[in-house]
């Protein structure tokens, strides 16, 4: 099989180390690209704390191909604004602090959660809402020649993008209602397993449409190899159906080793790993 082109997402990975020694682990096992999260506090940060960011990033001789646009307060429970009629203006003000990053930095790939369901709006608002912000976004991304990514999340039962065909139909009719044709499913395998998608199935309806990938093992969010997910043949899947974009490796892992699994996996192509 095809090798796939691995990133590391330096939001979930090595959190006990500062960013900058984060990208330095990165870099240190031999990985070329990474993604982050939201990296600053606010939707709408100073010019000085966008250019730290940058300037960090560049510094490190790393890629970004991924970049989370403003998802509200994570560490609470939020899993994104954007279905979330009151905070437009806050996505759309992260989305121009991301077009302003993904410039700098050649990143053209940028996540947008869609929500946790609230009880104070009726549902059909909320997608109506997300509708309108994610064109909107899309918009303001297509400038640089960005697309937009919409996925699905598990352990947050709220969020009602459980599965890949519901990041789909939300998609279809974005691009249907605003006439965005820069949006993308961002096919997480960790998530779609945990929700009970059934992964190969979904791959076969959508593979059209993947723009991204992220992969972690079933139970626990650990590196590959921890669990029971066939992460190996999903993505030989994957690249035998012409996928050529990034993969990232978004699983929980720190310690003095954070990349040690990679000696042993039995992934293809990455840094230090054994040969496939």
């Amino acid at each position: 099989m095809d090798t796939p082109r691995y990133a590391v997402n330096c939001s979930i990975m090595m959190k006990d180390r500062p960013p900058e020694g984060r990208l330095a682990a990165v870099r240190e096992a031999g990985f070329e690209a990474v993604e982050f999260w939201w990296p600053f506090g606010t939707p709408a940060p100073a010019p000085d704390e966008v250019d730290g960011f940058v300037g960090m990033v560049r510094a490190s001789g790393l890629r970004l191909v991924g970049l989370n646009l403003y998802a509200g307060d994570m560490a609470g429970g939020d899993r994104g604004v954007v279905s979330w009629p009151d905070s437009y203006q806050e996505l759309l003000a992260s989305a121009r602090v991301a077009r302003r990053v993904g410039e700098a930095l050649g990143c053209r790939s940028f996540n947008a959660l869609y929500g946790n369901r609230r009880d104070d709006q009726p549902a059909a608002e909320q997608d109506a809402a997300a509708v309108r912000a994610l064109g909107a976004v899309a918009r303001e991304l297509a400038e640089i020649g960005g697309t937009v990514l919409v996925e699905p999340v598990s352990g947050a039962p709220a969020y009602p993008l459980r599965t890949a065909d519901a990041v789909v139909e939300v998609i279809d009719r974005v691009e249907r209602e605003t006439g965005a044709d820069n949006l993308g499913l961002l096919f997480d395998m960790y998530h779609l397993a945990a929700n009970g998608d059934d992964v190969p199935a979904a791959l076969d309806r959508h593979r059209d449409r993947v723009r991204h990938v992220q992969l972690a093992d079933a139970p626990g969010r650990g590196a590959p190899g921890t669990g029971a997910l066939p992460l190996r043949d999903w993505l030989a899947d994957l690249l035998a159906g012409g996928y050529q974009d990034w993969t990232a490796l978004e699983h929980a892992g720190e310690g003095a080793e954070p990349f040690g699994w990679t000696r042993s996996s039995e992934l293809p192509g990455l840094p230090g790993g054994r040969a496939a």
